[in-house]
C-alpha cells in the first residue's frame, strides 16, 4: 500500500467530517489538520467551539477566526486569560514568519485606532467592533461567553442579538452592558435559555424586566450577582414570564423575600437554587418548600436571618433534593439537618461549611436516612464528633468522596468507621484534622481498594506506616502529604513501589524527605506529571537527577526553599523533561543558559521569594 492514499481516494468529505466531529480534544483536531490540505479544510468545517483569551488585537483576531471556522456555534472569550504564540512551536524561518504575521495583526489594528494612550490600552481588549465581527462571522452562534470583556457595551450586544437570533446561551460576566442591550437581546433572541449577568454593574430592573417579558418563556437558567440596581421587581417579572426556569443563582443585598417568593410561586420547574441574599428569611424557603417540588439542588451561603424552620420546610416539600450546600449559616442546627435527612432520602451530596451549630446529631441522621450519599464535605465543623462519621460509614455504603477541613473533634475512630463501611471510597481529603493519625489511614489502606485520590495536608500524626498500608491496598493516582512532618523516605518509597499510576504528588514541607525517595519515584512512577517539593531541606541535585531520569512525562515541579537544589539541578530538570511547562524556583538558582533553554515554555521559571 506504500505510495497510495486509500483514505482520501475512497472516503467522501461527508464521512471524514463525521469522523472529525467525534474527536474529543483540540490536540487531535490540530494533528488531523496537518495531514493534508483537504483535511485542513474539512477540519476547519468540523470545528464547533472556539476558546479565545486576551490577545494583542482581539477584534482582528476574531475576524480571522471567523473566516476560517464558519460552522462555529460556541464561542468563549475570557480576557482574564492571556495568550501568546508558543516560542517552541515553530523554528527558524517559520518561527520568524509567524511572529511577523502576529505583529502585523497588531500594527494593522493600531493603524485603525487613534494614537492616544487610552485608545492604545483599549486595543488589547475586545470592543463592540470585535463583537460585531462575532455576529457577522458566526451566524450559527448558539452559545457565547464574554468573561470580563469590560469594553463591550450595549451597542455591541445589540448588534450581536440582531444577527445571532439562534442564540441559546449568553454569559456577560463582568461586562458593562446596559438596559438597552439586554432589552434587544430579549426582543431578538427568542430561544435564549441560559443567561449569566454576574457583575454587570450597569444593569437595572428596566433591562431585566424587558428581557423577561420578551423571552422569559424560553429562559431556563439565570445568574445575577453584584448587580446593585437589580431588585425584587426583576424577580417578579421572571416569576411571571419564566415558567420554564430551572436554575437560579442570586447574590445580592437588595433581594428580599418578595422576590424569592415570586420565583417559587411562578417557576414550579425550578431544580437548582443558589442564594447569597442577606435579607432573605425563613418565609422565602417555606415558599420554595411548598411550590418547588422538583428542586434537586439547594445552596445557601452566608445566611444570617433564617433558622431550622426554613430547612424543615425544604425537607417536608422538596423530596427530590439531591445536593445541599450550607455555608456560614450560623442559625442552623441539628433539627434542620435532621428534617432534611428524614424528608430528602435521595440526597447524594452534602456540604456543611462553617455552620457552627450543626453537630453530631444532625450528621448522624444523614447517615441513618440517606443511603444514596456519594459525597460529603465537612469544613470548620467543630461540633461534629466521631460517632457521626461512624454512622455515615454504616448507612452510606456508596460514599465515594469525603472532604474534612479543620474538624477538630474528628479522629481515627471516625476514619476507621468510614473505611470499614464505605469500601467504594475514591477520594479522601483531610486537612488540619489533628486527631487523625496513622490508625485511621491504615484502615483506609486495608479496606478502600478503589481509592485513587488521597490528601492528608498538615495531619502531623500520620506516619510512614500509614502510607505503607495505602501503597499495598490503593491504586493511588494523586497524593498530597504536605506538612505531614512525620512522613519520610520510607512512606514515599512505599508509594513509589506500590502506586505506579501516580500522576500527582505534593510532598512539600516534609523535613525528613531525602534523595532516596526521589530516586524510587523516578523508578516506580513513570506517569508522574506534577510534583511539589518546596521546603524539603534534605533533597539535593542528586535526587532530582534520579527523579527526572525516568519521569519523562513531568510537566510541573515546585521546589522553592530547597537549599540542597542548586542551579545545576534546575538545569537538569529543564533539559531532561521534554514536557515540562512550569518550574517554581528562586530566581537566583536559574542560570542564563537555563533561561534561554526554557524559553516561554515555563510559566514561572524565575520567581523571587
Amino acid at each position: 500500500m506504500r505510495g497510495h492514499d486509500w483514505i482520501n481516494t475512497c472516503l467522501p468529505d461527508e464521512l471524514i467530517l463525521e469522523i472529525l466531529q467525534l474527536l474529543d480534544s483540540k490536540a487531535s483536531h490540530d494533528a488531523c489538520s496537518l495531514v493534508c490540505k483537504r483535511w485542513l479544510g474539512l477540519e476547519r468545517l468540523s470545528r464547533s467551539t472556539l476558546r479565545i483569551g486576551a490577545s494583542g488585537s482581539p477584534d482582528v483576531f476574531i475576524k480571522l477566526l471567523a473566516q476560517r471556522f464558519v460552522n462555529v456555534k460556541d464561542v468563549h472569550i475570557d480576557e482574564r486569560i492571556s495568550i501568546s504564540l508558543p516560542v517552541n512551536a515553530v523554528q527558524g524561518k517559520r518561527r520568524r514568519r509567524a511572529e511577523n504575521v502576529f505583529t502585523s495583526f497588531k500594527l494593522q489594528y493600531a493603524a485603525e485606532k487613534s494614537p492616544d494612550k487610552e485608545e492604545d490600552c483599549e486595543s488589547f481588549c475586545l470592543t463592540d467592533a470585535g463583537l460585531t465581527a462575532v455576529a457577522d462571522g458566526f451566524s450559527k452562534l448558539e452559545k457565547l461567553s464574554l468573561i470580563w470583556c469590560s469594553n463591550v457595551t450595549s451597542y455591541g450586544i445589540m448588534s450581536l442579538a440582531q444577527k445571532c437570533i439562534f442564540l441559546k446561551s449568553l454569559d456577560l460576566q463582568g461586562c458593562y452592558v446596559g438596559d438597552q442591550g439586554l432589552a434587544v437581546v430579549g426582543q431578538c433572541c427568542k430561544q435564549l435559555e441560559d443567561l449569566n449577568l454576574r457583575f454587570c454593574e450597569s444593569l437595572t430592573d428596566v433591562g431585566l424586566v424587558e428581557l423577561a417579558t420578551e423571552c422569559g418563556k424560553s429562559l431556563k437558567s439565570l445568574g445575577v450577582a453584584a448587580c446593585a440596581r437589580i431588585t425584587d421587581k426583576s424577580l417578579e417579572a421572571v416569576g411571571s414570564h419564566g415558567k420554564s426556569l430551572e436554575t437560579l443563582s442570586l447574590d445580592s443585598e437588595l433581594i428580599s423575600n418578595k422576590g424569592i417568593v415570586a420565583i417559587a410561586q411562578g417557576c414550579p420547574l425550578l431544580k437548582v437554587l443558589k442564594l447569597q441574599c442577606i435579607n432573605v428569611t425563613d418565609r422565602a424557603l417555606m415558599a420554595v418548600g411548598i411550590s418547588c417540588l422538583s428542586l434537586e439542588m439547594l445552596a445557601l451561603y452566608s445566611f444570617q436571618q433564617f433558622t431550622d424552620e426554613g430547612l424543615c420546610a425544604i425537607g417536608k416539600g422538596c423530596k427530590k433534593l439531591k445536593k445541599l450546600t450550607l455555608s456560614d449559616c450560623n442559625f442552623l442546627g441539628d433539627r434542620g439537618l435532621e428534617a432534611i435527612a428524614s424528608g430528602c432520602t435521595e440526597l447524594t451530596h452534602l456540604e456543611v461549611n462553617g455552620c457552627h451549630n450543626i453537630g453530631t446529631i444532625g450528621l448522624e441522621s444523614v447517615g441513618k436516612s440517606c443511603p444514596r450519599l456519594t459525597e460529603l464535605a465537612l469544613l470548620y465543623c467543630q461540633r461534629i464528633g466521631n460517632f457521626a462519621l461512624t454512622e455515615v460509614g454504616r448507612g452510606c455504603k456508596y460514599l465515594q468522596a469525603l472532604h474534612l477541613v479543620d474538624c477538630s473533634s474528628l479522629g481515627d475512630e471516625a476514619i476507621c468507621g468510614i473505611a470499614k463501611g464505605c469500601r467504594n471510597l475514591k477520594k479522601l481529603h483531610i486537612r488540619r484534622c489533628y486527631e487523625v493519625g496513622s490508625k485511621g489511614i491504615i484502615a483506609v489502606g486495608e479496606n478502600c481498594h478503589s481509592l485513587t485520590d488521597l490528601s492528608l495536608r498538615f495531619c502531623d500524626r500520620v506516619r510512614d506506616e500509614a502510607l505503607i498500608a495505602v501503597s499495598q491496598g490503593c491504586p493511588l493516582q494523586c497524593l498530597n502529604v504536605s506538612g505531614c512532618n512525620q512522613i519520610g523516605d520510607a512512606g514515599i518509597v512505599a508509594i513509589a513501589r506500590g502506586c505506579p499510576q501516580l500522576v500527582y504528588l505534593d510532598a512539600s514541607v516534609l523535613q525528613n524527605l531525602g534523595d532516596m525517595a526521589l530516586a524510587e519515584l523516578g523508578e516506580g512512577c513513570p506517569l508522574l506529571k506534577d510534583i511539589v517539593l518546596s521546603h524539603c531541606h534534605r533533597i539535593t541535585d542528586i535526587g532530582l537527577s534520579h527523579l527526572v531520569k525516568n519521569c519523562q512525562m513531568l510537566e510541573s515541579c515546585h521546589m522553592v526553599y530547597c537549599p540542597g537544589v542548586t542551579a545545576a539541578g534546575v538545569a537538569t530538570l529543564v533539559s531532561s523533561c521534554p514536557n515540562i511547562k512550569k518550574v517554581l524556583v528562586e530566581k537566583w538558582k536559574v542560570s542564563p543558559r537555563t533561561k534561554r533553554r526554557a524559553g516561554s515554555v515555563l510559566s514561572y521559571l524565575c520567581v523571587g521569594l
